[in-house]
């Protein structure tokens, strides 16, 4: 065997995934808004709980969609320019969700302006470019970005329930607009710098010398498309304990703070959990870290469904953090294992794109089916389907994995 090629990481990189985890935290401030007050707001909004829930949809398809043109904004032009301007939109949505008289400008301003315009540039731009800056320990780097939403979970349920007491979800909107111009401005300007230029890759996992097109054995966008439908299947499932958890608490006769309290264990146990992810994803392969992941979060989801103590949901909550949080970085791992890093960017975009509109199924589901139903625990039961299409792919990967012998960690 030849000797490795230089390590292309350099101390710069780490200050690129600080920057990149301040960015995405502070940003996910904007839809904790929305499902800590789901309430409040509809309540104020006089609509019903599918409304609010709406929006936070609107907010996820609009950063899905957005994603895309962020992607190639930033191939062409690097990071910085793309982050910096959704830093500025998500402050401007803010700003015109706290003046929202109704729900059309409450859409207008979650899902054009905080979603579309702001939010798709502080997911699928900042994983891709994370991972042009290491090689030998891109398995982490991409964890520790990606932990943003456990840290953002854990910090700003608290808060949002601490100021929407004291000024209400208007006022709350609007405090997040001038934080986010304070922060977010200066962590994008960070990103500056381009990364360093790696040596060419060998042919990506999964291909045969034979045919490099072919994917596991398969068409690549058959392995696409199905990595999509996973990716669909697991964020509609924790989108509903994550947009809803709060309300089924209080339903269940529990006060607000008990019931951001369990949506701050489950986003603390997700930070906490998500950096031995990533190890685990480097010692055991992405797909085999998912499937634990998945098989975690669907037990957790029954334990929702049934569960009516406090003791009990607390201690869902807890363990779904820790289960959900294994799932989301092993993606652009997987597709960095699967396909030429070439078109890493791309992929990694659509990828969040499905991912973003299964997070939009699913909290708009767990409104509607409240709205029709009355109760949280069909909503539950519906997410546990999803994750189980979820399980079954990831299943099959690793089938195909297995019997072709391929390697289990990124080349």
């Amino acid at each position: 065997m030849g000797r490795q090629n230089p390590s292309i990481e350099t101390t710069y990189g780490w200050v690129v995934v600080l920057a990149s985890l301040a960015l995405h935290s502070i940003a996910l401030g904007a839809p904790t808004i929305l499902f800590v007050a789901l309430k409040p707001i509809a309540a104020d909004l006089d609509t019903a709980r599918a409304v609010p829930s709406l929006a936070y949809s609107l907010l996820m398809v609009g950063a899905g969609i957005g994603g895309i043109a962020m992607g190639r904004w930033m191939d062409r032009y690097g990071v910085m320019q793309p982050v910096l301007f959704g830093s500025v939109m998500i402050c401007l949505g803010a700003l015109l969700a706290g003046h929202a008289e109704d729900r059309w400008s409450l859409f207008i301003a979650t899902g054009v302006f905080i979603g579309l315009l702001g939010k798709a540039a502080m997911i699928a731009p900042l994983v891709a470019n994370v991972t042009r800056w290491f090689d030998r320990r891109r398995g982490l780097a991409v964890a520790i970005l990606t932990s943003g939403q456990g840290l953002a979970g854990a910090v700003w349920p608290p808060i949002v329930q601490h100021f929407n007491d004291l000024v209400g979800w208007r006022g709350t909107f609007l405090y997040f607009a001038g934080f986010g111009v304070a922060t977010m401005v200066p962590a994008a300007l960070l990103l500056r710098p381009r990364p360093p230029i790696a040596a060419p890759d060998r042919p990506a996992a999964g291909t045969s010398s034979g045919d490099e097109r072919r994917v596991l054995d398969l068409p690549p966008h058959v392995a696409q498309i199905m990595l999509w439908i996973a990716v669909i299947g697991c964020c509609t499932a924790m989108s509903v304990p994550i947009v809803h958890l709060v309300s089924h608490v209080t339903d269940q006769g529990y006060t607000l703070q008990q019931g951001a309290r369990a949506l701050s264990v489950l986003f603390v146990a997700a930070f906490l959990s998500r950096l031995g992810f990533g190890v685990l994803a480097d010692r055991i392969g992405p797909v085999r870290t998912l499937l634990i992941g998945s098989a975690s979060m669907a037990a957790m989801l029954l334990a929702f469904a049934f569960a009516t103590s406090y003791t009990g949901l607390f201690i869902a909550a807890l363990l779904f953090g820790l289960g959900f949080s294994g799932i989301m970085p092993c993606y652009p791992l997987i597709i960095r294992l699967l396909f030429p890093v070439k078109q890493l960017g791309g992929r990694i975009a659509a990828q969040y794109m499905f991912a973003a509109s299964g997070m939009a199924l699913g909290g708009w589901l767990g409104g509607i089916t409240f709205d029709l139903t009355g109760r949280y625990q069909p909503a539950f039961l519906i997410a546990f389907a999803f994750n189980a299409v979820n399980f079954v792919v990831m299943g099959f990967f690793h089938f195909r994995q297995t019997r072709l012998r391929l390697a289990p960690h990124p080349a």
